[in-house]
């Protein structure tokens, strides 16, 4: 199975996520700075994972931009799957919370956008926790994003 993963970073945790996942999963991987990726990248992937920050309740302007740049039906008969990272809800102040409630996180929505695209979406999407803004990870997220991009990457069609 070929699989890339791209991902937007500000303060390298969700750099360290998409790394973990790329070392746990088995076959031909590649694991792209958002900056450094191509729609003509997708052609050759079985399974595509983009992840992104939660910033103001959704995916960075770069990934956003490039999930828009995909071609419709591109992804048509490709796996797909969407993260992010954020700061645990009970970490934050009451309002905080609320909104965010309300407003969500980037990787629910960057899966529907990849949907969008004609992927089939392969796991719900999922969250990493760092802890306050700049990080660090909240111990153990390493090894759990590991462990769900290696469930997916044994059934990419469930």
């Amino acid at each position: 199975m070929r699989t890339l993963i791209i991902y937007d970073s500000y303060y390298g945790n969700t750099e360290k996520i998409a790394k973990a996942m790329g070392a746990a999963i088995p076959g031909e991987i590649k694991v792209v700075p958002v900056g450094e990726a191509s729609p003509l990248d997708l052609g050759s992937a079985d399974l595509l994972i983009v992840g992104s920050p939660t910033q103001g309740f959704q995916a960075t302007k770069p990934i956003q931009a490039f999930v828009a740049s995909i071609p419709a039906g591109a992804l048509q008969g490709k796996a797909v799957a969407a993260f992010d990272t954020r700061i645990q809800a009970a970490e934050v102040g009451k309002a905080l919370r609320q909104f965010m409630k309300i407003g969500g996180y980037a990787g629910p929505r960057l899966a529907r956008a990849l949907e969008k695209k004609g992927g089939n979406l392969a796991a719900p999407p999922e969250g990493f926790f760092v802890v306050e803004k700049e990080g660090p990870l909240v111990e153990g997220e390493l090894e759990r994003a590991a462990a769900w991009a290696k469930g997916i990457a044994a059934n990419p069609g469930s």
